[in-house]
């Protein structure tokens, strides 16, 4: 039996539920991890901006009659443990610029999941949806670009602080 065009958004919007909440808790681990400031107060506004966006969803997924599903945010937060796992084999000194990584891969993941969304939403003519997808898309662009902008910076201070030597105290690497 096919799905009406309201269950697959229904669906979508599920799905765009749980990849936020997993979202939400990756970068806001990330606000705590690492030396770089700049990089946890983008994670930390990041966390909130995320945080606002899933309640968007869950309200709108609420009016045409659906709900959360706790299978498909159990999903979303293994997918995103299998993301951390880049992190393996870094140094600490490193961890703002894999974190970066990690929330620039994300955040591209999730603007053309939204694009699905929009798409989706105008094929079954709802626009209400769509203009909440969209919107939230061209936030995942602005929040993209800024990660962007600081992989590079990151990076570069990785790279001194590694090219420094251990700290006072810590053994060097054995390599």
């Amino acid at each position: 039996m096919a799905e009406s065009s309201t269950d697959v958004i229904k669906r979508y919007l599920a799905d765009a539920i749980a990849a936020e909440k997993n979202f939400e808790t990756q970068v806001h681990g990330f606000s705590k991890q690492g030396e770089d400031e700049a990089v946890k107060a983008v994670f930390r506004q990041q966390a909130l901006e995320t945080k606002r966006q899933c309640e968007r969803l869950v309200a709108r997924l609420h009016s045409v009659g659906g709900s959360p599903s706790a299978t498909k945010d159990l999903l979303g937060h293994i997918f995103g443990l299998s993301l951390r796992s880049i992190q393996l084999g870094h140094e600490k000194e490193e961890r703002a610029t894999q974190n970066l990584t990690i929330a620039y891969a994300f955040q591209n993941s999730k603007i053309a999941m939204y694009e699905s969304l929009a798409t989706m939403a105008d094929a079954a003519g709802d626009s209400e949806t769509a203009q909440i997808a969209r919107d939230i898309q061209a936030e995942q662009n602005a929040m993209a670009k800024t990660i962007w902008d600081l992989l590079t910076p990151a990076g570069a201070s990785a790279s001194r602080r590694a090219a420094s030597g251990p700290e006072p105290g810590h053994p060097a690497p054995i390599t």
